[in-house]
């Protein structure tokens, strides 16, 4: 199980969090009138890479909020984690 360090309550278990996807994902804007192809890739296409990873968490059965945790995917270490809008 994962302890992740939740930057407003402190470190608890995996289980009191919801995972977000992935971390930094830039919704297009209207005004930028998307194409079919590029609404498509903001919806779906995610990197899968091995090693350090951006990830967005809630603290459901906390403090509710959500924040990024940088994660390596090999070993499941947690790197840091920080408030969204942190960079």
């Amino acid at each position: 199980m994962l302890i992740i360090p939740c930057p407003y309550c402190g470190p608890r278990p995996e289980l009191e969090f919801s995972y977000g996807g992935q971390a930094h994902v830039v919704r297009p804007t209207a005004a930028s009138n998307p194409t079919p192809e590029q609404w498509n890739a903001f919806q779906y296409e995610r990197s899968n890479a091995k090693g350090l990873h951006a990830e967005r968490w809630r603290h459901v059965h906390g403090c509710a909020r959500f924040f990024n945790v940088v994660r390596d995917t090999t070993t499941d270490e947690i790197v840091r984690s920080y408030r969204s809008g942190e960079k």
